[in-house]
């Protein structure tokens, strides 16, 4: 077996789709694809119809998406015609819950978020992006993988796959031999919220610089304390959001953070160029880790979530470049200004406070 993992970042969601594309088209024994959302459009159609005709010649294509996520898809005729093509179909839960269990709030929620692309058990993918056109242009940020992390990517599909199936059989865990790439889950149980645990310990121990990048925070306040800590003890902490997210409520529960971070030196950026809906965090260019899981409380701890985490220097840079990259395209938000601003327009974050811990 090879040992050496080979990595291609995307930064650009066409630019990621392009290459998916071609690597199914290419497929010669198996594609499995974890999806949160799954639209029909242009590109979810393109998608189809290569892993259909890769069906028709022998592929075993398993797709297993989020019944939430890709509600507009789920009970469609075109499940039925992806099955009679060869193509097996799971939706993670259910998007109506029987009537006996409408009252169970695991019925509604615990969805599965993940993103994992295999292709022949030698090609991964994974990131933040989505099978929606309206994604085209946002700034999210997808890697391809070769090597053996790969291997445990599609272990982590398989127990996945088992659990949606209700399967009796359940696969053991994989861990290949590679030090450096890991691919980790997360998942909604006490002692099963892996990634979560190295992120609390990979900012515990940072020494020089913390960057991350999210689409949503609203995180514990776990996190909000060991980051404070850290900038405190004289870590460059940054952060990077959306000016304005697609989701205006998860916008004001992170504003409702500001002060306390910025008193305690971390610094805030907000980008201002097409919704930034990257997941990523590098820390002392030492580790760094790309996937589906936000700083929010439904990612960190209500979600099945899946992130590459790497302690490859090179790999570590590369995601930091792309991090100061955005912070060119981003406005710094100052404690003075954020202080100074008319008492009206504190008044929603300080509302939101009430309900934050269910964003």
């Amino acid at each position: 077996m090879n040992h050496e993992t080979k990595w291609t970042l995307f930064n650009a969601n066409e630019e990621a789709w392009e290459a998916i594309l071609a690597d199914c088209a290419k497929a010669e024994k198996s594609i499995v694809l974890e999806q949160y959302i799954f639209v029909p459009d242009e590109f979810g159609n393109k998608l189809i119809d290569i892993c259909t005709e890769r069906a028709s010649k022998g592929v075993k294509v398993r797709f297993l998406w989020d019944a939430n996520g890709s509600f507009s898809f789920w009970g469609s005729s075109t499940v039925e015609d992806l099955k009679s093509k060869g193509i097996k179909l799971l939706f993670w839960k259910t998007l109506v819950p029987d009537y006996a269990k409408v009252s169970n709030w695991k019925a509604w929620f615990l969805r599965n978020h993940r993103r994992t692309l295999v292709i022949d058990e030698n090609v991964g993918y994974t990131g933040s992006m989505c099978v929606f056109e309206p994604m085209k242009k946002w700034r999210d940020t997808n890697v391809r993988l070769e090597g053996p992390v790969v291997k445990e990517m599609h272990n982590a599909f398989d127990r996945m796959w088992a659990r949606a199936t209700h399967n009796k059989y359940f696969p053991r865990r994989i861990r290949v031999r590679d030090h450096e790439f890991k691919y980790i889950t997360n998942n909604p149980a006490p002692r099963r919220r892996h990634i979560y645990t190295e992120l609390v310990e990979a900012i515990r121990s940072a020494r020089k610089y913390i960057y991350i990048t999210t689409p949503y925070f609203v995180p514990t306040h776990r996190i909000i304390r060991i980051l404070r800590l850290a900038a405190r003890r004289g870590v460059d902490v940054r952060i990077i959001i959306p000016e304005n997210s697609n989701y205006y409520a998860v916008d004001l529960g992170a504003r409702s953070y500001f002060n306390t971070l910025l008193q305690s030196g971390i610094r805030i950026f907000l980008y201002s160029g097409n919704l930034i809906h990257a997941k990523t965090a590098v820390i002392d260019g030492e580790w760094a880790t790309v996937g589906s899981m936000n700083l929010d409380r439904i990612s960190l701890l209500y979600n099945f979530e899946a992130n590459i985490v790497s302690r490859n220097g090179k790999f570590a840079e590369e995601l930091a470049a792309l991090f100061v990259k955005d912070i060119t395209d981003s406005k710094e938000v100052t404690l003075r200004e954020w202080q100074n601003r008319f008492f009206i327009e504190k008044i929603p974050e300080i509302l939101i406070k009430l309900v934050r811990k269910f964003l």
